[in-house]
Formats: structure tokens, C-alpha cells, sequence
């Protein structure tokens, strides 16, 4: 066992006594070591049940005959942290996440892992952590939150921010917008749509990182706590087999979770995390195979916030593996890769069956034959963009105006808000990439703003920085190069004719190569302030489409 070289012979007797100190004993020590890697805090809805799954999680692992020893792990919640400083601190934690996990475990030579997230940049940063250290390891998540319900409608976190536009525009009282407030987010869970919590978590059972129902089964449910046992268990076979992550992360895995990707309708932030994901794998997963993904998957799921399904209704239609089962009938998918449950894909799907065709489309009547994210490149995005084709409007698809720009998020929220936004206009939002930002804020507030004041059928907004996955509407984002890098993003000037194309994938300014040559002459790209862990961060980031993983890792 691992474990051994921290616990076994002469030389570690002072460590058995320290093991003692923790009250353990000699039985216990004589099992495997399980590290139960838990993000539970009190300020992440997503995570105040966290503490009752590893709870469940350590049972399972004694009665398969390991011994539990638990450590943290941070994580942020982007709704509080949304619209303010406080973003720039999210997608940077995905790192530090990674590399305390990789402390942890080295430091203390566990035999295995049970991974226990749940909210955005805390799935992948433990992804990364279980790629890089490759040890047997298995993910359970705290689960989905259910929807709330407003005057008998189901609501969620993105009706809530688009509520905060409609407030704006006249069209929703303070009342209505507390009312809203009270009652969107019910319980405790990732927030209730297919934003980048659930799309991770998701994503994870598709990598075959996680078991059934990690991404679906709701918080409250006790089938999540019968659910984290298994997890427990799991670990214990995995250890026992020595299944590791970068068997089961391969490249036709990371295929398949784009594949997927595409016909759930996920987040664009898995453009980001996938790329780093993989990248710790040892896998190269460029962005452009996207494309050619999408181009032959068809979209399945309309969930919000591109459409009035939630993720508890994902899981009563048969959850991921109903989708991908759904999927396998169009050969997308390679059925021969291992899993945490020592199973193949194709074994863990079979018989899976859709439940709901209104939730889970068949593969006969998709909302489109192509799926949920597009990559677009031009002239304004080089070295690519993307967006979540499957939240836009059909009229959006194409669209042509003047640009409106703006160097921070809060200019940007301040001119739309203030009414000085009108239909037409595409919204530039630049220094706001991992860089620049530094850290690469998410733009809900603005993308909400325009929804909620009735303008998300005729304003697109493009961007350095990203989107949560509660954004909806033709929203750009990972826009590379960088404002900050020296993208011709930041070349951009006020009125400039800004042509979207998301059906053909592209992306321009209609500006010649001679003027942009010009402008670029003198230009110098702005630098905005930062200190302590930003400023590491900014000097250490590499592009978006790369992942925005750090030189060196």
C-alpha cells in the first residue's frame, strides 16, 4: 500500500504516533488510508450539505474495509462573489484547489481519494488534482438544488439576476424582485439549471470519474446520501483493482464529454475546464475538435437557462446516462472506456432508458441536429471564442451592429441599466480575460441586465472574460487573444460594425487590415492593478483556449 511510507516499519514509528495522537488504531491503520477530500463550508448553498455526504461517504468506505481520514478543500460560490472583487477570485481558486488537494495527498500518502464537490471552478479544480496525481480516486457531488417556484412556475438562480434588469427597466417592483429573492433558491444544491456546477458534475459521470446520478440526483434526496456511500465503496474496489484516473481520463473519455457536452447543453465554462482537465491527463484537447463535435451531435436538452427544464426534471427522465444512452445510438460515443465502477461505458448505460422525451429529446427530434456550444473565430477572436448556441434566440444566430465598448464589467452594467443600450448594439467587454481581469470575471450581470430589460433578442455581448452558465442570449466569451495579451479585441472603437455569424462560426470586425495595422501602431494594451494572489496569478495564466492554465503546470 501507498500508505506504507507513512505509516509502515522502524522509520515511521514517530508517525504511528502521531497517528495515535489522531486516535486511531492499529486495526485502522492496518486498511487502506482514504483521503475524503470534503468542501464543505457555510457560505456555499451548493455545499452546506457537504457535510452529511462524506459523512455517508466514510461509512462506505469502513464497511468495504478502508480507513476515512478527511481534509478540506475551498471553494467559492459565483452568485455571492458575482459583481463585484469578489470574481475575480473564482475561476483563480481552481488552482489552488488543485495544488492544496496535491499537498494533501502526497504529503500523506493516501491510497485513495473520494472527491466530495460541488460548485463551479471546485469540480475541475479536483479533477485536476485527481489527473495529476492518479491515484485511485472517485467523485460523489453534493447534488442539484431544486427549482423554486414563483406565482406556481419554476424558477431559478438566473430568473433572480434577470429579475434585478427587469427591476431596472421599469417593468418589476422592489416587492416583486424580494419575492423573487425569497423563493428561486429553496433548498440547499448547485444552483438548478444546467449552469457550470451541474455541467461539471454532469461531465463528470460522462468522463467516468463519478457514478450514476452524481450530477442529477438533488441535494435533498436521500438517494444522495445512499448514493455517497456507494462512492465509498467504490474507492475501496478501485484501490483494491488499481483503476486510476488517467485510465479512465483518456482521450476517447474527454471525446465523449464534449460529445456530450453538446447534446446536454452545457456550460461554456467546460471549454475552459475540460482543456485544464485534460491537460493534467497528458491529453491535448484542442478547442476546434468542438466543432466538428457539435457539427454531428445533435442538442438534446433545453434545460435552464435556455429552456424551462431543471435539473431534478433531468434526473426523473433517466439523468446522464439516459442522455447518453439516447446518444449511443448514433455511434458518438466510444463505449469501451473503463469507469470508476470498474464497468465500461457501455455496460453502465445499458438499458438506461429516456423517461421524458420533452426533457430528454430523442435523437430523432432534437431542438437542433448541432449542439449546445460553438467556437468562433475572426478577425475580433483569432485564436477563437465561444458561446452557448443552444441559450440563443434563432434570430441572434446572425446578427450585425455597432459596437458599444467598454474596459471594465462595471461601465458596461452602468451604460445598460442606464438605458444608453438599445436593440442593435453588440456589447464589448474587454480586460476582463484571466489576464487582464485578472482572473476572468463572469458576466451574469450584464448578460441578465440585457435579458431583463427585454433586449436579449437583439443586443449580443462579447467578451475577454466568460459567462456563468445562467447566462443566456447571444453571449461571446474567451474572446483570445486577450485585450491584455494584445487581442485585436482591444483595437475595437466605439461604432465599429461588429458581424456575429454563430451558424458558420465566425466572428469580425468590419475593419481593414490596414486600419487595425494603424491602430495598432501606437496602442499599447492597458494594465490594470493587482496584488497578492492576482498578481501571481496574472504574471503565471495562459489563454483561454488553452484552458487558462498556469505556465509550468
Amino acid at each position: 500500500m501507498r500508505s506504507d511510507n507513512a505509516k509502515s516499519g522502524m522509520q515511521q514509528a514517530p508517525a504511528r504516533s502521531l497517528f495515535r495522537a489522531l486516535g486511531y488504531t492499529e486495526e485502522e491503520l492496518a486498511r487502506p488510508l482514504i483521503g475524503v477530500v470534503s468542501s464543505y463550508n457555510e457560505i456555499v448553498p451548493g455545499h452546506m450539505n457537504l457535510d452529511k455526504v462524506v459523512e455517508a461517504v466514510k461509512q462506505g468506505v469502513a464497511m468495504a474495509g478502508g480507513t476515512p481520514i478527511v481534509f478540506p478543500a475551498i471553494a467559492v460560490c459565483d452568485g455571492i462573489a458575482m459583481g463585484h472583487i469578489g470574481m475575480k477570485y473564482s475561476l483563480v481558486t481552481r488552482d489552488l484547489i488543485a495544488d492544496s488537494t496535491e499537498c494533501m495527498a502526497l504529503a500523506h500518502q493516501f491510497d485513495g481519494l473520494v472527491m466530495v464537490p460541488n460548485c463551479d471552478k471546485n469540480v475541475p479544480g479536483l479533477l485536476m488534482a485527481a489527473a495529476r496525481l492518479n491515484i485511485p480516486t472517485v467523485f460523489v457531488s453534493g447534488g442539484p438544488m431544486l427549482a423554486g417556484r414563483v406565482k406556481g412556475e419554476k424558477k431559478s438562480l438566473s430568473s433572480m439576476f434577470e429579475a434585478v434588469g427587469a427591476y431596472a427597466a421599469g417593468t418589476m417592483t422592489e416587492e416583486e424582485v424580494e419575492d423573487f429573492a425569497d423563493r428561486v433558491c429553496p433548498t440547499c444544491g448547485s444552483c438548478s439549471g444546467m449552469y457550470t456546477a451541474n455541467s461539471m458534475n454532469c461531465l463528470t459521470e460522462v468522463l467516468g470519474m463519478g457514478l450514476k446520478g452524481n450530477g442529477t440526483i438533488p441535494a435533498v434526496y436521500s438517494e444522495r446520501i445512499r448514493l455517497a456511500k456507494h462512492a465509498g465503496m467504490a474507492v475501496m474496489e478501485m484501490v483494491e483493482k488499481n483503476i486510476c484516473p488517467k485510465d479512465i481520463m483518456t482521450e476517447a473519455a474527454f471525446r465523449n464529454a464534449l460529445t456530450m457536452d453538446m447534446a446536454l447543453g452545457c456550460s461554456t465554462n467546460s471549454m475552459l475546464h475540460l482543456p485544464a482537465i485534460a491537460h493534467e491527463a497528458g491529453v491535448e484537447l484542442n478547442v476546434d475538435i468542438a466543432n466538428e463535435i457539435s457539427a454531428k451531435t445533435p442538442n438534446l436538452c433545453h434545460l435552464a437557462p435556455a429552456g424551462p427544464t431543471y435539473m431534478e426534471d433531468l434526473n426523473e427522465a433517466g439523468g446522464v446516462y439516459a442522455v447518453m444512452n439516447e446518444i449511443s445510438k448514433l455511434g458518438l460515443l466510444n463505449l469501451d472506456c473503463i469507469t470508476v465502477t470498474g464497468k465500461t461505458v457501455g455496460e453502465n448505460i445499458k438499458g438506461c432508458e429516456n423517461r421524458n422525451p420533452e426533457v430528454i429529446r430523442t435523437v430523432e427530434n432534437p431542438y437542433s441536429a448541432t449542439g449546445g456550444i460553438a467556437v468562433l473565430r475572426g478577425n475580433l477572436a483569432p485564436d477563437s471564442c465561444v458561446v452557448k448556441r443552444s441559450a440563443v434566440v434563432p434570430e441572434m444566430l446572425q446578427h450585425e451592429g455597432p459596437a458599444r465598448v467598454f474596459d471594465s464589467e462595471e461601465d458596461a452594467i452602468a451604460a445598460i441599466k442606464g438605458g444608453r443600450i438599445v436593440a442593435g448594439d453588440v456589447v464589448v467587454i474587454r480586460y476582463e480575460g484571466p489576464k487582464g481581469g485578472p482572473g476572468m470575471r463572469e458576466m451574469l450581470n450584464p448578460t441578465s441586465a440585457i435579458a431583463g430589460m427585454g433586449l436579449g433578442a437583439s443586443v449580443a455581448l462579447i467578451t475577454d472574460g466568460r459567462f456563468s452558465g445562467a447566462s443566456r442570449g447571444a453571449s461571446i466569451g474567451h474572446v483570445c487573444p486577450e485585450a491584455a495579451a494584445g487581442g485585436p479585441i482591444g483595437l475595437v472603437q466605439e461604432g465599429d460594425i461588429i458581424s456575429i455569424d454563430i451558424n458558420a462560426n465566425t466572428i469580425n470586425m468590419k475593419v481593414s487590415d490596414e486600419e487595425l495595422a494603424k491602430r495598432r501602431e501606437n496602442w499599447v494594451p492597458k494594465k490594470k492593478e493587482a496584488s497578492g494572489y492576482l498578481k501571481r496569478y496574472a504574471a503565471q495564466v495562459t489563454s483561454a483556449d488553452k484552458g487558462a492554465v498556469l505556465k509550468g503546470n
